[in-house]
């Protein structure tokens, strides 16, 4: 009985074709051709460690590899030709190669399965991805970092509720932003580290009968050390979920950057001015210029935190060890990895030109009686309790309701009335400078304070 036309690797246990639609549904050669440069340089390591243990004679080893070569070259000029009916990227690679090498390109496979494979192929192309956005979230937080050195004396309503609570810097503000990147970066090398294990000579499940040396591969494919279980290296996908957890953080706060953004550039708030470059216009309003960077990222977030439901569901019920189920952890991984790329780089490109709008800030700042805090601190440090001075500030924050006055603008006439302890010192604290210069703490939003703490943030960039 002939083999099967569907597939000529692996049909001869069958006596019948796949059926067409079957063989298309099942095939992923439409999306993991993406990671054909990882899967030769797979291949190349794992035929060069077979010529090294003696599997591969040095004559057959040297016509593998430069086969892969040559493939790969095929793919990069655009003239290879990818095959449904070859399944997948590893067997597409391998048919080429023995197109190219003849008979001796069927050695390739020896040792292993596709399994142990995508499972290395996967760690190798997430690898690459990880360095990149990792570099474009260092990159975004360079931009932060300078902005708010820049800012560090501008004056802003800090809000609680988002209703105004106390003034802080902008620059303050721009740094709780990197605070959050700089645990986020944390996280994606952590995820790395966790990740650089190769699962490569695992075969199918169980390992291999040949004399295979994993140590070798690993160092030629740059991976700290082999798996230590066969069973676990083809059939989790730990790593990816956790990647996609990382990336659905980041994501997180990429989107409450955003909102405050979308708030900040409204005429309501004009805290802040985008570059032209970042926003659109509306068909119908000529005046509109739409924040569309912030909104699409907000907007995306949603997009990556299914990707990490979908892939937590994909894994929660498989049985070791591998199965068809782990074909669809790939789409939600490369669609992360494209997503959030994006969405860095434009942050990254958008965040050295925000333009503050100083006069804005400040008025809203004042607008929100936002220095009550420091009278009631004020009157505590004269002996008041705290719940009496708390009283004794909703009083005069009531006052300048009627009137129309923020704390700083009332006379001490108008003050004493609600407590004879304020004196003239009082205005030293009721000023927003003083209020934000009088936080010159560690972590505190005092001008002096946040231009030592962007210091230590670049530093601390500097030292990755």
């Amino acid at each position: 009985m002939s083999t099967p036309s569907t597939n000529v690797q692996w049909g001869g246990r069958f006596s019948e074709s796949t059926d067409a639609f079957v063989a298309e549904f099942t095939a992923s050669v439409g999306f993991d051709r993406r990671l054909y440069r990882y899967d030769i340089e797979g291949s190349i390591a794992h035929a060069s460690m077979l010529g090294k243990v003696g599997v591969l004679t040095h004559d057959e080893r040297d016509q593998i590899l430069d086969g892969l070569k040559a493939v790969m070259a095929d793919i990069e000029a655009g003239t290879f030709e990818w095959s449904v009916a070859l399944e997948d990227v590893h067997m597409n690679v391998e048919k080429a190669l023995t197109d190219k090498i003849g008979p001796v390109g069927k050695k390739l496979h020896t040792g292993r399965s596709r399994n142990d494979q995508i499972a290395t192929d996967i760690r190798l192309y997430l690898r690459d991805e990880l360095d990149h956005l990792m570099a474009e979230l260092t990159r975004l937080q360079t931009g932060l970092i300078d902005l708010a050195a820049q800012e560090a004396d501008t004056i802003m309503p800090g809000f609680t509720h988002l209703q105004t609570a106390q003034p802080v810097t902008f620059g303050h503000h721009l740094l709780a932003w990197n605070e959050m990147l700089e645990r986020d970066f944390s996280r994606l090398h952590d995820c790395r580290v966790r990740m650089n294990v190769m699962p490569l000579g695992a075969a199918a499940l169980a390992g291999t009968t040949y004399p295979i040396d994993r140590q070798f591969t690993a160092d030629l494919l740059g991976f700290d050390r082999p798996s230590e279980n066969s069973l676990d290296s083809v059939s989790d996908r730990d790593f990816a979920i956790e990647f996609s957890a990382a990336a659905s953080l980041i994501m997180m706060h990429l989107s409450r950057m955003s909102e405050e953004l979308v708030l900040w550039t409204s005429a309501q708030f004009n805290f802040v001015e985008l570059p032209d470059r970042f926003c659109t216009g509306s068909s119908i309003m000529p005046q509109k210029k739409n924040p569309d960077v912030p909104e699409l990222v907000r907007g995306k977030s949603g997009r990556i935190f299914g990707h990490l439901m979908s892939l937590l569901t994909l894994m929660k019920s498989q049985p070791l060890a591998y199965n068809k189920d782990n074909q669809e952890d790939k789409e939600p991984v490369f669609d992360t990895v494209d997503n959030l790329s994006g969405c860095l780089r434009a942050f990254a490109d958008m965040v050295p030109f925000i333009e503050a709008n100083r006069d804005s800030m400040k008025s809203a700042a004042i607008r929100g009686y936002s220095t009550a805090t420091d009278l009631a601190d004020y009157l505590v440090k004269k002996g008041m309790p705290f719940r009496d001075a708390h009283d004794v500030v909703g009083k005069s924050v009531a006052y300048g309701l009627q009137t129309g006055k923020d704390l700083s603008e009332m006379t001490l006439a108008e003050l004493q009335p609600f407590s004879d302890t304020i004196g003239d010192d009082v205005f030293e604290v009721l000023t927003l400078e003083g209020s934000v210069a009088a936080r010159d703490h560690l972590g505190g939003t005092a001008p002096a304070q946040v231009k030592a703490a962007a210091e230590r943030a670049r530093a601390r960039l500097e030292e990755r």
